[in-house]
């Protein structure tokens, strides 16, 4: 025990290791969701949701273990929530490339985020694009997985007339997935950590009796890994047209990342004085190397969870918390039958319950400078209504770039923006 604790500094930062294996199980439950709502997600792309709940929890585990052990935060990983959507509904749903491909483009996204944290090139990256995009580009990624969970929840149906329209508000399914986001809402108000999670379990709990839901039991060898391990396409992804798809993938982990490095480590008293975020090296290094793993292992990217702050409110200080959670999701591999029990009106209102929590970025954009907060919401509204992440981030960098110039503050515009702007105008055009 004085090994572990002297292995992750434990008296220096305050901490026990009974506090940090309860912070564990804290995180560990927040981020619990993620392997019931990742699989159904993916599987709208015809790869196999057993090998998804598979790669899910073992891309979670071991990324999560690498990173309590290498940069010794408590920080848990997992596929990230939106760019799964990404992956699944905009990339092979919309632009109709084959799942094998789009996994490419994450195995090469990853491999550019890890050069990036290597050459120490992201600090540039991260500062050149300023708050108010960083803010817009979390809150659009919200609306986007609100419109697609709103139409898993039946709330929201297209329409002839006006593209959209309100769902049956008679159908069980519509009123059991209503009812599980307002448990959600409910449980999370009451400072309960496993809300989502308790959410999903009880609304395909109550499915079952009505005939909605088809359990199919709890425990059980874990799915076959084999028709995704190593199918990923990196020479289709190589592909010119692609490029735009490699940089929005690496463009989005890395601010998801960085924004929740700053927001974790400031709430557990682990900032440096001067407002940076010590062992961020390490910190970036392990979460490329997860976004590289998932490609591997057959899912979307893997990215850091801000559901980790509910274990360092719990008292997680160190990458034991981390660790605890990854050998937590590893455990969770036997817990396939049970996955697969859970219908998507049960999942769905995760979805519009992340999606709420991430619109609170808005808050913090400077209301009173109409060339800051017009591009962030730019930003934020056209990626639902052009169900494209990659066209939010581009139309927000042009407008950005223009209006600051227009303003006569051209110099404010980092060069990344401009890069990213003309990027961005030139894949428009053709």
């Amino acid at each position: 025990m004085n090994a572990i604790c002297a292995r992750f500094n434990m008296a220096a930062l305050g901490t026990t290791p009974r506090t940090e294996i309860l912070a564990g199980l804290t995180t560990w439950l927040a981020m619990a969701y993620i392997v019931a709502v990742n699989p159904h997600i993916l599987a709208t792309t015809g790869m196999d949701q057993g090998a998804v709940f598979t790669a899910t929890c073992l891309a979670a585990g071991l990324a999560s273990i690498a990173m309590g052990l290498f940069a010794n935060f408590p920080l848990a990983l997992a596929p990230g929530m939106g760019l799964n959507a990404y992956f699944a509904f905009a990339v092979v749903g919309g632009m109709k490339v084959p799942w094998q491909v789009a996994l490419g483009a994450v195995f090469l996204s990853g491999v550019l985020f890890l050069i990036v944290s290597l050459l120490r090139l992201r600090e540039w990256l991260i500062n050149a694009i300023p708050l108010s995009l960083k803010l817009g580009i979390g809150a659009g990624i919200g609306f986007f997985l609100a419109i697609i969970g709103l139409q898993g929840m039946g709330l929201v149906v297209k329409s002839p007339a006006t593209l959209v329209t309100l769902g049956n508000l008679t159908d069980h399914k519509t009123l059991l997935a209503c009812l599980g986001f307002i448990m959600m809402a409910g449980l999370n108000a009451r400072g309960i950590s496993a809300a989502v999670l308790i959410g999903i379990l009880a609304t395909a709990a109550i499915g079952i009796p009505l005939g909605l839901t088809q359990f199919q039991g709890v425990v059980s060898m874990p799915p076959s890994l084999a028709p995704t391990f190593l199918q990923m396409d990196i020479p289709g992804a190589l592909g010119l047209g692609l490029a735009g798809i490699v940089l929005t993938f690496f463009l989005v982990d890395l601010l998801d990342n960085a924004g929740t490095l700053i927001a974790t480590t400031h709430r557990a008293g682990l900032m440096n004085r001067d407002g940076t975020v010590p062992r961020l090296r390490q910190a970036l290094t392990a979460d490329s190397g997860g976004a590289i793993l998932g490609s591997v292992l057959g899912t979307s990217t893997v990215t850091s969870y801000i559901e980790s702050a509910a274990g360092i409110q719990a008292g997680g200080r160190t990458g034991l918390t981390a660790v605890v959670t990854g050998v937590l999701f590893l455990l969770t591999l036997f817990l396939a039958p049970l996955a697969r029990s859970i219908p998507e009106f049960a999942t769905a209102p995760a979805l519009v319950f992340v999606a709420c929590l991430m619109a609170r970025a808005l808050k913090d954009l400077n209301w009173d400078d109409a060339s800051d907060y017009l591009p962030a919401i730019v930003t934020a509204i056209a990626m639902p209504f052009t169900f494209s992440i990659a066209t939010g981030i581009g139309l927000g960098f042009i407008v950005h770039a223009l209006v600051k110039t227009i303003a006569g503050r051209a110099g404010e515009v980092g060069g990344a923006v401009w890069l990213i702007a003309a990027a961005s105008v030139l894949r428009f055009a053709m």
